[in-house]
């Protein structure tokens, strides 16, 4: 450690204020270093460690480690801090991991956390992280710079406050987990506890410590709202899964000071009567399309298609503090009441929005097809453009299906019906490509003005979807074709085929029903296609969609290419959402730099971070889907509530050894029934055949069947749902391996057959237990 250079003086003790003056410039020194500095051997140092603990003891200075002081309101040079807190402006605030220490007379001041370096791939803390900063003090503030996660800290409960009676001592403060695979329960015993009400919903971290036996001690981090909240779902989800609420002030200085785009460095676009087709409720336009047939007389029957992305990378550049905001977040997050942008309101719905009749940046692509649906050539350009129109699917499909509205009548010849003749077109394409052709219905919840749901519907899949969809694939095509060519690196959106495990499990299933499957066979989309369509009308359609959905592997992001399995592409990239996915981003930024389209480009820091950039935006797209389903089943559980002891129909979708997974046909709703519930036999789970069949009547439960439930409970915290079931099992398959007989049904066989407690001693001795292994000595562990 460093010492101030600061004259040594005469032998002896220095007096009080000579002892302050040195360690108030120099932050933090030891006993050692002090000595030395004062020339102290001996007595003298022995005495100097004594004076210190007194100026300690006395509040005038801060012992900091076990021989080494401060002044009072200074940090160390360096030290383990905790994240405590984040500001209105997004800033976070972390706390010396010392600070606490009851023999420190005056707490020394938080210090906010510098931005992180860019030079450096750093993980961006939370709070309640452990972090290891460099202390730097300013005029102003203390700032934190960080050197490294030293880990993620106690894992974020969150959970409802249950308050209960005590007519001594304190009261006792529990957290109901609203996270339904929680085993644990904890009290909370620090934090801000006295003015906590029954039905907070609050985020906690578990104490320190080994707890054996009862609930884990927990101090609370922040209350965030109550459980009767109508819009608590969506924000229990936000904080369960850590997703970052807003943006830092710089991020919104930022976006703010974004300016409309003009002509500069850009081709004119504004005579393509481009048009936006998207949801009713979307939040952003990022893509407009065009298209009309071909005039080049060497391409007959084909078409030309234009799509055209916000050009985002405009007003995102790489190492700004929007760009830091994207990254961390990597992509926003839907909520049936509310989205997490990625990109503050006034770019993703504002600039960055394809917004009818506006001018806007564009990244757009022209892409020529001939009459089969084959693309034979493409061109991107950076311009200027103008939308001509607003559409939602429902509109564009009423319109080509002969009630066009005041709207689209004017448009219907001159647009509407070429986009259609397009896909028409690429649908030719689509069937000889043969992607992968799983049926898997979404669900869409319905609130009302107040948050609460009013209804739960099934998304409809219309012909204007699949045209936006198949357009959208051909330029992301474009897009990695185009930066394979120019040799310039890329995150991929891949999909790997299903491993050979996965296939043979399939296979074994596909047996079990009379289906064969060659297991050395090499995994084709087509093949699983064949299988589909030749079961599509058969008693086995709904259980050989679920297990052939199964058998796929999960896409995601990589700066290598393996390829999209189940578009059956060689090669795919995200380009056409940039502004709700950070992917889609750095394609757009690759785009620019390969095709010398502007010096906004990809920088050589993400080219060598590019793995990382992959591997981190995948973790928050999974993190999203998670949140984003977690919400969606308490909205749903909530709709339920006053529908207990109700009875439903549903399909069975999931098969495990402690029950049944059950899908509601007109809700969507998951939820189980478990193995317990069934009393006319002890049932077992044959993997193989996704079924739990009965030990003694063999009588089965099987994945993908019909079944009658009835609701018994109703979860809106946690979003589970319990059943019972009101159908019968089915028949035993004569066909069907019998499963072998466990304990359960060997002891209730014996019964049966000595009658109860058998001829003598009124018990049943089992296999393999002994007396002794009974009694708590002799208890295995």
């Amino acid at each position: 450690m460093k010492t101030p250079s600061t004259p040594h003086a005469a032998s002896g003790l220095p007096d009080d204020d000579t002892l302050l003056d040195v360690l108030k410039s120099a932050r933090e020194l030891d006993v050692g270093a002090l000595a030395k500095q004062f020339g102290l051997k001996g007595e003298d140092r022995r005495a100097l460690r004594q004076r210190l603990k007194q100026l300690a003891d006395s509040g005038k200075l801060n012992k900091s480690g076990r021989k080494s002081f401060g002044a009072v309101g200074a940090l160390p040079e360096t030290g383990v801090a905790e994240v405590v807190e984040r500001d209105i402006d997004g800033d976070l605030w972390v706390k010396w991991g010392k600070s606490d220490d009851p023999k420190l007379k005056h707490k020394p001041p938080l210090a906010r956390l510098a931005p992180l370096k860019k030079a450096i791939a750093q993980t961006p803390p939370a709070v309640g992280d452990r972090i290891y900063v460099r202390f730097e003090q300013t005029s102003e503030e203390w700032i934190a710079h960080l050197v490294k996660v030293l880990d993620q800290g106690a894992p974020k409960l969150v959970g409802v406050v249950r308050i209960g009676k005590a007519r001594k001592g304190p009261r006792d403060i529990r957290i109901e987990s609203v996270d339904r695979k929680s085993k644990d329960s904890y009290t909370l015993v620090a934090g801000a506890i006295d003015a906590l009400e029954d039905g907070d919903v609050v985020i906690a971290a578990a104490q320190g410590g080994n707890h054996r036996y009862g609930p884990k001690p927990a101090k609370l981090i922040e209350v965030i709202g109550k459980e009767d909240s109508p819009r608590i779902a969506s924000i229990m989800a936000i904080h369960a899964h850590g997703l970052k609420v807003g943006f830092d002030s710089s991020t919104e200085a930022e976006a703010e000071a974004a300016q409309a785009p003009d002509l500069k460095g850009r081709e004119d676009l504004r005579h393509l009567p481009l048009i936006t087709i998207d949801p009713q409720d979307a939040r952003d336009h990022d893509d407009a399309v065009y298209a009309h047939a071909d005039d080049d007389a060497s391409n007959p029957g084909g078409h030309v298609v234009w799509v055209a992305i916000a050009d985002v990378a405009h007003y995102v550049k790489s190492g700004s503090s929007l760009d830091r905001d994207a990254r961390e977040k990597g992509n926003s997050t839907y909520f049936p009441d509310r989205v997490e942008p990625m990109l503050p309101h006034v770019l993703s719905s504002g600039l960055c929005s394809l917004q009818e009749g506006e001018n806007r940046a564009t990244l757009a692509v022209r892409m020529v097809f001939d009459a089969e649906g084959k693309k034979i050539g493409h061109q991107f350009v950076r311009g200027l453009m103008r939308s001509a129109a607003k559409l939602s699917y429902e509109q564009a499909q009423a319109a080509i299906d002969g009630t066009p509205d005041d709207k689209t009548q004017p448009i219907l010849d001159t647009l509407l019906k070429p986009l259609w003749a397009a896909h028409a077109c690429l649908s030719r394409g689509r069937r000889e490509r043969q992607p992968l052709a799983i049926n898997s219905p979404e669900r869409k919840v319905q609130l009302d003005s107040e948050g609460d749901v009013v209804a739960i519907t099934a998304r409809v899949s219309l012909e204007a979807h699949q045209l936006i969809e198949e357009i959208m694939i051909q330029a992301n095509v474009c897009a990695a074709e185009t930066l394979e060519k120019h040799k310039t690196p890329l995150i991929y959106r891949v999909h790997e085929q299903p491993s050979l495990e996965k296939v043979g499990n399939l296979a074994d299933f596909l047996a079990t029903i009379g289906l064969p499957w060659n297991k050395g066979e090499p995994p084709r989309t087509e093949r699983f296609n064949q299988l589909l369509n030749s079961q599509k009308e058969g008693p086995h359609a709904e259980i050989i969609n679920e297990v052939v959905l199964r058998t796929q592997m999960q896409a995601h992001y990589s700066a290598e290419n393996f390829g999209h399995f189940g578009l059956n592409l060689d090669r795919y990239a995200h380009f056409t959402s940039p502004i709700r996915r950070y992917a889609d981003l750095i394609v757009h930024r690759a785009l620019i730099r390969a095709l010398k389209l502007g010096d906004d480009g990809l920088t050589d820091y993400e080219v060598k971070t590019m793995a990382d950039t992959a591997e981190h935006i995948t973790a928050t797209e999974r993190r999203s889907m998670q949140a984003e389903r977690e919400a969606i089943e308490r909205y749903v559980a909530a709709f339920l509530e006053d529908k207990v002891g109700a009875s439903f129909e549903g399909r069975i979708v999931g098969v495990t050894r402690f029950g049944l997974f059950v899908k509601l046909t007109e809700t969507g709703a998951d939820g189980i029934i478990p193995a317990s519930s069934f009393v006319d036999d002890y049932y077992i789970h044959d993997d193989t055949a996704h079924a739990l069949v009965g030990e003694r009547h063999h009588r089965r439960w099987t994945l993908g069947r019909k079944i009658e439930v009835q609701l018994l409970e109703a979860m809106p915290m946690t979003g589970g749902l319990v059943f019972k079931a009101l159908s019968e099992p089915e028949a035993p398959d004569p066909n069907a391996p019998r499963p072998r007989l466990g304990v359960r049904s060997r002891v209730d066989t014996a019964l049966r057959r000595k009658g109860p407690g058998g001829p003598k001693s009124g018990k049943v001795r089992q296999k393999g237990i002994t007396e002794k292994s009974k009694t708590k000595k002799g208890k295995r562990r």
